[in-house]
């Protein structure tokens, strides 16, 4: 019976969507995190008759014909880059962007991340470096006699010095994309480029449409925990019909294999 291929796949993908709706609850305290969709298609029809076939001899067609549906597949699961909300804390190292763009990171491997986790920190020559340690692109190295640290809106790193001295480290760019859903998960809150991503676009903060820098904030996960369980209870019932669906096939089977001649 098609209805037990056809049901098998509709669990295989409410089992997948549950996987997704798992992992966004699961980092609801990610900062930076991006939640994620599940998005399915229809799979291929089998053409019993075609509609506007023809139906008799005197020419009359078919309005609807007989098409049977087999079934559903993942068409992809999106990345969602709505803007998280803003979190104040007191660390002069704690960066946001307020709207398009990502930070630039440079891995261990020499290839270059990106991520909208703007928990920083200095290594031990005053470098500022990720929670992983890795260095924020373009370097800025903060001196040892660094009294305050200031960033601007349009990524400019200053300092204050002993003596009132003012200086300035240089400026934070960052990176945006034609299609930053399509960007490849890493893991540690850091993406990469992708053929359907693009090339990095690299601009400075607050210009051709790129977001400002805030300082002193964290841009929080983007997960409507409301949302995902009502998300949750949607795909979970789904899963059970189609469980339900495979129950009455079997059981029609059953009453197909009892019958006596």
């Amino acid at each position: 019976m098609r209805s037990l291929w056809t049901a098998a796949t509709g669990m295989a993908a409410q089992s997948l969507n549950v996987d997704v709706i798992s992992n966004n609850i699961s980092n609801v305290n990610t900062t930076g995190f991006k939640r994620g969709r599940a998005n399915f298609q229809d799979l291929m029809y089998q053409q019993v008759k075609s509609p506007g076939s023809e139906a008799s001899s005197a020419g009359t067609q078919l309005p609807t014909g007989i098409q049977i549906g087999l079934g559903v597949k993942t068409a992809g699961v999106d990345s969602i880059f709505t803007e998280g909300s803003f979190q104040q804390t007191t660390n002069q190292f704690d960066l946001t962007i307020q709207g398009r763009g990502f930070f630039q990171i440079q891995l261990p491997n020499g290839d270059t991340g990106y991520t909208r986790d703007g928990k920083f920190s200095l290594d031990s020559t005053g470098q500022l470096v990720t929670q992983n340690g890795d260095l924020v692109q373009p370097g800025i190295t903060i001196p040892a006699d660094a009294q305050t640290v200031q960033v601007s809106p349009d990524g400019t790193v200053s300092v204050i010095q002993p003596g009132a001295i003012q200086s300035i480290l240089g400026q934070i760019q960052i990176a945006d994309f034609i299609n930053p859903s399509g960007l490849m998960h890493m893991g540690s809150n850091m993406f990469q480029t992708s053929n359907s991503s693009g090339e990095a676009i690299i601009g400075n903060p607050a210009a051709n449409g790129l977001g400002s820098i805030g300082q002193g904030m964290l841009e929080m996960s983007n997960v409507n925990m409301v949302e995902e369980m009502v998300n949750l209870i949607a795909a979970q019932r789904s899963y059970e019909m189609n469980s339900k669906a495979i129950q009455a096939s079997d059981e029609m089977l059953q009453t197909a294999n009892n019958v006596r001649r």
